[in-house]
């Protein structure tokens, strides 16, 4: 053990995405120092176990059934292999040295091991000390949920982790939620020739968006042969030739599933299970009651300070904060907390509207990669009534010439939520294939305000999708 701690002006516990950018804008600019304490890989869940392999899992789907839907390809289907080849690139075989290398370019330590807190401004690394001299950011992210099921634990379902890095596909697997993990992961499984069963505990998918969102989602995994089972839920699980057999790989022998859903009491055998039932702050080890704080989520204001520890010293960003569990938003924050943290080391003002985080109140962006996706920004029509909005909605289905140009089964659904006092947009929920790519025009409308009138001199080009946007437009006008 060192005698005396390193010290650094930032110290950084958690290597993902926004960590990361914590740590670089804190000390772009200047002669401070960092250092990134991560004891698995730097890039953290989103570069190796989440986004960035969901995504190359998704996308051979999505280029495969837009391609059936041209007349003039011949598509036959996905090469498995490839596919997983392609996917093992974009995680770089979980080697992070590209990162640690990025890290050291910005001037960045990056200090293996676990780390927690063992005082104001203090750290401990697996028996080494550290100290900071401005601020410690806590950037650890969230882990999944394994629900109190019985034999579910000891049946060594999946996660999320051995989703995205699966090396097998199982023939049979069942997929336990009805979030955006879960669709998601139903689709891809799908793609790839498993035969899949989703069980839905409550009555809708994606019950946080827009009502047509979950049901056409639903309907498209249906017609994909994918079993999608409302209102059931596990109640036991049974393995008896559970294997840990490493990531990605059937954990064992056949699982026997024990459901009870609208149609009473029933059994389901899969060669997988893959359990998609919400996330845990990833809080136990961070020494959390060395400052007054209980182990869980960490409440922040809007510069990420933590609100319940005193001196404006310790920052949290990212999942850990339970404002907005996506990788852009904890890269936002990120952003914005390391501007704070290098405004306050340098004695300015933070009366700057880049140093508060106000993006996550109502204006958050989202993109389910499902087929089709759905790509919503800022409220839903119940949210905004909840809020005590005004509220007025316009909706229709995408159904122009780029729509119908890109593909010939092409459908899709579109929905503004407006607030009539101040006639700017409050939220927007587009469904169909590619929509993730309209929605910042959305984003951009609901956290400048514009006005509705103005957007109407927003021209969209013809023949693109996006001049959807007009006859919504002209929808409301009549």
């Amino acid at each position: 053990m060192s005698s005396a701690p390193t010290d650094y002006d930032v110290i950084v516990i958690g290597g993902g995405p926004a960590g990361e950018n914590a740590a670089a804008y804190a000390v772009a600019g200047s002669d401070r120092t960092a250092a990134i304490v991560e004891r698995e890989l730097v890039g953290g869940e989103c570069s190796y176990w989440a986004c960035v392999p969901s995504k190359a899992l998704l996308r051979p789907g999505h280029v495969l059934a837009a391609a059936r839907a041209m007349p003039g390809i011949s598509a036959t289907g996905l090469d498995v292999e490839a596919v997983l080849r392609r996917r093992d690139a974009f995680v770089h075989d979980h080697d992070d040295s590209a990162q640690a290398d990025w890290a050291r370019a910005n001037r960045i330590d990056i200090v293996r091991g676990t780390g927690r807190l063992t005082g104001p401004r203090s750290v401990e690394v697996d028996g080494r000390q550290l100290r900071a001299r401005h601020a410690v950011v806590l950037a650890t992210g969230t882990t999944a949920n394994v629900p109190d099921v019985p034999g579910l634990r000891a049946a060594l379902p999946w996660t999320s982790r051995d989703a995205t890095n699966l090396h097998e596909v199982p023939r049979r697997v069942a997929v336990v939620g009805g979030g955006v993990v879960a669709s998601e992961a139903a689709t891809w499984l799908a793609a790839l020739g498993a035969e899949v069963t989703l069980l839905v505990r409550g009555s809708a998918l994606l019950a946080a968006a827009e009502p047509f969102a979950g049901e056409r989602v639903a309907a498209a995994l249906t017609g994909a042969g994918v079993r999608v089972r409302m209102g059931t839920a596990p109640t036991a699980v049974e393995r008896p030739a559970a294997k840990d057999t490493g990531e990605g790989w059937i954990h064992g022998g056949p699982v026997t599933i024990r459901l009870r859903g609208p149609e009473g009491e029933s059994a389901l055998e899969v060669d997988e299970i893959v359990v998609a039932a919400g996330r845990a702050p990833a809080a136990k080890a961070l020494g959390l009651d060395a400052v007054g704080l209980s182990d869980g989520y960490v409440a922040v204001d809007d510069h990420l300070t933590a609100t319940d520890v005193e001196g404006q010293w310790l920052y949290v960003v990212g999942d850990l904060n339970h404002r907005a569990a996506l990788t852009h938003m904890g890269k936002y924050q990120g952003r914005v907390c390391g501007d704070v943290i290098a405004a306050r080391a340098e004695g300015k003002p933070l009366d700057d509207p880049r140093f508060v985080a106000s993006s996550d109140h109502g204006k958050v962006p989202q993109v389910v990669f499902t087929a089709p996706e759905v790509a919503s920004v800022g409220l839903t029509e119940a949210a905004a009534k909840d809020a005590g909005h005004a509220v007025e909605t316009v909706e229709l289905d995408i159904e122009v010439a780029g729509s119908a140009l890109s593909r010939d089964d092409y459908a899709g659904h579109a929905k503004l939520v407006i607030d009539r006092d101040t006639d700017t947009l409050l939220g927007a929920t587009f469904v169909g294939p590619d929509v993730g790519e309209q929605l910042h025009a959305a984003t951009i409308a609901v956290v400048g305000r514009v006005p509705l009138s103005t957007l109407w001199h927003a021209v969209p080009a013809f023949p693109a999708v996006s001049e959807f946007w007009l006859r919504l437009l002209e929808a409301r006008r009549a």
